[in-house]
């Protein structure tokens, strides 16, 4: 279908929202710049505050298969809107945002819940106020660690959280609308958890204490608050995740935080598997072998490395490595400075002592098994195939817990 006969099935909105987002990325001055925020701005939040709909990310789809500068634009913008807001309550302006703080988790065995207490709670919001919040700011923490399944799957999921937790952060309301009905993986051995929350400030004021105006190197405050917070938050969760790896993420804004979050936790996991593959399994690396291949519909939308042994090839276990930029979902890198998500999965593997690894040519379709849901992973030979553990290993990861 041509690109015009796309835009003629989009809606009103999302084709004003198409058009201010191409004035923005067009524009070659701040003060035009200003302009066009404003206007698509407003237009964002009537979108983001009325029914739920896919006003923002029907306009992001079509701009996506343009490849449009304007996207780059649209989403910064429809993130802006959706996890920060100006508001007034009783009689004050105040600025809000959302944000959340990552817990990265890998295991042997197998990952726990992750559940708080409401001591937990409590002892966490005292931390955000004594080493993250700038002084005076108020604070609302859900009362749970959350998983990406749960977390909100659209813009206007996120400014519903962003103004739910508000109100509850300036007047006592009702926590966010926390999804309840995502299945939650099962047998992970790699995972990250939020928590999350919001700080709201009197409009103007500073929301983070590395924000202090009288402070000279703001960057080694941001370090010192990351470091009590990491040091704080051993303390206070390392007993609920024994037999684990942690680590502790800095508080940040919503969505900088878990595109950091998607990021650092590809690593953890393929090093998750290799060393459940070795002990479980009693494999030495150096009788695994992997195969990568890239997977996606137009382009590349992840990469799947499966795991076979010396004696055969099937495979045995499978990792998922999202592409979570552009540059990813290149087939190629273009420039010798991009970044090649294949020389990283494998140069990682090779950290773990995996030494025969084979890059698969191509673009394999995003195939799963119709009964379990399961993805399909690459052999050695090319070939996608269900993962199937021999029989002598246990698939269910040893709880230590």
């Amino acid at each position: 279908m041509a690109s015009s006969s796309r835009h003629a099935h989009l809606s009103r909105p999302s084709r004003s929202l198409i058009a201010l987002a191409d004035a923005l990325a067009r524009s070659g001055s701040r003060i035009e710049d200003d302009y066009w925020e404003r206007q698509l701005g407003a237009l964002l939040d009537r979108a983001l505050s009325g029914k739920p709909g896919r006003t923002v990310e029907s306009a992001l789809d079509h701009l996506m298969d343009a490849q449009s500068q304007a996207y780059e634009v649209l989403v910064e913008q429809a993130e802006n809107r959706s996890e920060s807001l100006r508001l007034t309550h009783q009689g004050q302006a105040w600025e809000v945002l959302l944000f959340s703080a990552p817990i990265l988790a890998w295991t042997r065995y197998k990952l726990p819940e992750g559940g708080l207490n409401p001591d937990h709670v409590r002892e966490l919001e005292a931390l955000l106020a004594d080493s993250v919040a700038a002084p005076g700011a108020r604070l609302a923490l859900l009362p749970e660690l959350i998983r990406f399944e749960r977390l909100p799957q659209s813009f206007h999921e996120t400014r519903a959280w962003t103004q739910s937790l508000a109100l509850r952060a300036l007047g006592g309301g009702p926590g966010a609308p926390i999804r309840s009905d995502a299945e939650q993986p099962d047998n992970l051995l790699a995972d990250v958890l939020f928590l999350v929350g919001i700080i709201a400030v009197p409009e103007g004021e500073a929301l983070f204490r590395w924000q202090d105006a009288q402070a000279e190197r703001p960057a080694e405050l941001r370090e010192e608050s990351a470091a009590r917070w990491r040091a704080n938050c051993a303390r206070l969760l390392d007993p609920v995740f024994t037999g684990c790896q942690v680590e502790y993420l800095q508080p940040e804004a919503y969505y900088t935080s878990t595109r950091l979050a998607d990021q650092r936790i590809r690593p953890l996991s393929l090093k998750a598997a290799v060393t459940w593959l070795q002990t479980a399994g009693h494999i030495p690396a150096k009788d695994l072998r992997a195969a990568i291949v890239a997977c996606g519909e137009q382009g590349v939308e992840e990469y799947r490395v499966g795991f076979c042994t010396r004696e055969n090839n099937d495979v045995i276990y499978g990792c998922v490595w999202p592409a979570l930029s552009r540059e990813e979902a290149l087939p190629e890198p273009s420039t010798d400075d991009q970044i090649n998500a294949w020389e990283e999965i494998a140069a990682l593997l090779r950290e773990e002592g995996i030494q025969d690894i084979r890059r698969l040519p191509g673009l394999q379709a995003l195939e799963f098994c119709d009964d379990c849901g399961t993805p399909y992973f690459p052999n050695m030979l090319g070939e996608m195939q269900h993962p199937e553990l021999p029989e002598e290993i246990d698939p269910e990861p040893m709880h230590f817990h």
